[in-house]
């Protein structure tokens, strides 16, 4: 395969990694303090449920454009050229999609992938706290994780000369 092909790959691979670090990064540091200073749980809960559903689709994708990408680059790569950085840093984006089979908090709202309706004594505010507070550390090793991929993934392709 040609080295524009590979080269195309391995920059696509870790610039979503780093995509992905950013978005996990600033899930943790930034919308989730915000979230928790709501006047109410309700408003609060709805708000956690609305950005658990619609970051979740982002994080997959932005996980498997990365990890596809530099699977890709090291498959097409010759011989000669296959560096173990690329199923390193893929390894990387695996463990940070894992994080959250690992460190899963409960999804007692969301059932069968329907959002189940709020109303207002439904909702405990400890609860809520606890489950944003639980995904914050989620995001935060997500972030961590794949922000040694993203690193990892940069001296190698600096060290390629790429």
């Amino acid at each position: 395969m040609s080295r524009t092909t590979i080269a195309l790959s391995k920059f696509v691979g870790s610039v979503s990694l780093g995509l992905l670090t950013g978005l996990s990064y600033s899930l943790s540091t930034i919308t989730l303090p915000t979230l928790l200073c709501l006047p109410s749980a309700t408003t609060a809960h709805k708000a956690f449920l609305h950005l658990k559903i619609t970051s979740k689709y982002h994080l997959r994708l932005l996980s498997a454009i990365s990890a596809s990408s530099l699977l890709i680059a090291y498959i097409l790569s010759p011989s000669r050229a296959r560096h173990p950085y690329l199923l390193w840093t893929a390894l990387t984006v695996a463990l940070s999609g894992g994080v959250d089979f690992a460190l899963r908090p409960e999804e007692d709202m969301l059932k069968n992938g329907k959002r189940r309706e709020v109303e207002d004594e439904d909702v405990n505010e400890e609860q809520v706290r606890q489950g944003m507070e639980r995904w914050k550390i989620v995001q935060s090793a997500r972030a961590g994780i794949s922000g040694f991929g993203f690193g990892m993934s940069i001296v190698g392709i600096w060290g390629d000369g790429f």
